[in-house]
């Protein structure tokens, strides 16, 4: 029994021993944590989030001495982009069913249009819908052609990282420039 009393009052200083550390790393997290402009807002609801304004200040030595990766990139949800322009284009009179495709450098939209739309104007409220939603360097082309629909589809599963895609890609588009593509905004 004493034994196991023993062997137990090991155990639970062993424990308590390794769980004092170096404080540094603790005093680190509280000088980043002061450094966080967002430190003392809640976390948003997703109500919150679509009427909240964006917001950060820092100063040039709180940059400099930030300890994240450098090397972090810009990610665009380009299924939630494509959804986006097509629900905003189905918005408008006109427009009875609308496809988008957004891969990394390119916007594909084709939709079917009923006669009270002139193509020109199809072609203007797509386009600008588009570029009104993607960052500048994205290259939007659209169409009326109603086939098209069905090739844009064939990519949906297609990722950025497999490039086996372009060729169906380049051919979509030199079929876009066969309707009326407005250059809405440049």
């Amino acid at each position: 029994m004493k034994a196991i009393l023993v062997i137990m009052l090991m155990m639970t200083s062993i424990l308590v021993g390794c769980t004092t550390f170096d404080n540094s790393e603790g005093e680190r997290e509280e000088i980043l944590d002061e450094l966080d402009p967002t430190r003392n807002t809640p976390e948003p609801t997703d109500d919150e989030l679509s009427s909240k304004l964006g917001y950060v200040r820092y100063t040039k030595d709180q940059l400099n001495n930030e300890t994240e990766n450098s090397e972090q990139q810009l990610t665009i949800d380009r299924n939630e982009m494509a959804d986006m322009i097509t629900k905003i284009i189905l918005r408008n009179d006109g427009f009875e069913e609308v496809a988008t495709l957004v891969t990394d450098k390119e916007v594909l939209i084709a939709y079917q249009r009923n006669e009270d739309l002139s193509a020109e104007e199809a072609a203007n409220v797509s386009k600008k819908t588009a570029v009104s939603i993607m960052p500048g360097y994205f290259n939007i082309h659209v169409s009326d052609n109603e086939t098209l629909m069905q090739d844009i589809q064939s990519l949906h599963r297609s990722t950025s990282e497999n490039r086996n895609y372009d060729n169906t890609i380049n051919a979509i588009i030199k079929e876009m420039e066969k309707t009326p593509n407005i250059d809405a905004v440049e």
